[in-house]
């Protein structure tokens, strides 16, 4: 019986330490999605969590200082402003530029700067259909060409 006994106790400390593991992960690599507006009425409150917030590069707003890139986003319909700082080691997306929509991951700090560890940024004017013809410029994928 003593075996069983302390095969059990092992299984019992190998499970708990997985589930405790797991438990960690999961609050770790949790994010909230915000917009700008969320973000400012969160305050005190949203200072050290992880949080998404998305809007528009402003037009001359990005600037490079060493490893840092700062910019600034925007919602336009709001007029709404979060100044950015990013500092990761992923360069950043080739469509990241003025105008573009960009997604900050990070958090905010007490001067409220959010400082971004990761960027991810789309243009759509780029597959926007070009003006007059009607017709999207990229070809859907699961298009087959035809022969005539």
């Amino acid at each position: 019986m003593k075996t069983y006994g302390k095969f059990a106790i092992l299984v019992v400390a190998i499970v708990g330490t997985l589930i405790w593991l797991a438990a960690g992960g999961i609050s770790e690599s949790k994010t909230y999605y915000k917009t700008i507006e969320e973000v400012t009425r969160m305050g005190q409150d949203g200072y050290g969590k992880r949080i998404r917030v998305t809007g528009d590069v402003v037009p001359g707003s990005i600037r490079r200082e060493g490893k840092e890139v700062h910019f600034t986003i925007c919602e336009k319909d709001k007029g709404l402003r979060l100044n950015v700082v990013y500092k990761g080691t992923d360069p950043l997306p080739d469509t990241f530029r003025d105008d573009a929509q960009a997604m900050a991951d990070g958090k905010l700090d007490p001067s409220g700067t959010f400082h971004a560890s990761s960027i991810a940024a789309k243009c759509p004017s780029k597959y926007e259909a070009k003006p007059g013809s009607g017709k999207p410029t990229a070809k859907p994928l699961n298009q087959k060409a035809s022969i005539s």
